[in-house]
C-alpha cells in the first residue's frame, strides 16, 4: 500500500495551498490516513491524522500544535482522495509533505509516526517571500 501526495508549490507567507493524497487499488476511506512533513535537516513529523471507516469515530481528526487551527484534513471518497487544506502558511511550514496509511487508531490519535507505513513520493511546499 503506497500513497501519492501532490499539490505542493511555492507560496508567500499567509497564503494557502491544498495538498492531495491519492491511492489506487484500495479505498482510502477504510484507513487511518496521516499527513507528515520533513524539513531540511529535521526528522519527519506527523502533523495531522484522520480516522478510517472501521473506527466508531470515523473521520475524527488530530493535529499537531504547530498546524492546529491553520490546517484541515478532509476526504472525498468518490475520488478516493484525502486532502490537507493549509491556510496562513508560514516559512517554517516549508518541507516535503507526505501521506501514509495506518490501521492504528491509537497511533493516529497520538500522532505517532511509528504506526504508519507505505510512504510514497512526497510533495515540496516552500513558503517564502
Amino acid at each position: 500500500v503506497q500513497l501519492q501526495a501532490s499539490g505542493g508549490g511555492l507560496v508567500q507567507p499567509g497564503q494557502s495551498l491544498r495538498l492531495s493524497c491519492a491511492a489506487s487499488g484500495f479505498a482510502l476511506a477504510d484507513y487511518v490516513i496521516g499527513w507528515f512533513r520533513q524539513a531540511p535537516g529535521k526528522e519527519r513529523e506527523v502533523i495531522s491524522c484522520i480516522l478510517g471507516s472501521a473506527d466508531r469515530y470515523y473521520d475524527d481528526e488530530y493535529y499537531s500544535d504547530s498546524v492546529k487551527g491553520r490546517f484541515t484534513m478532509s476526504r472525498d471518497n468518490a475520488k478516493n482522495t484525502v486532502y490537507l487544506q493549509m491556510n496562513s502558511l508560514k516559512p517554517e511550514d516549508t518541507a516535503v509533505y507526505y501521506c501514509a496509511p495506518s490501521s492504528s487508531r491509537y497511533k493516529c490519535s497520538t500522532l505517532d509516526a511509528s504506526g504508519f507505513a507505505g510512504w510514497g513520493q512526497g510533495t515540496l511546499v516552500t513558503v517564502s517571500s
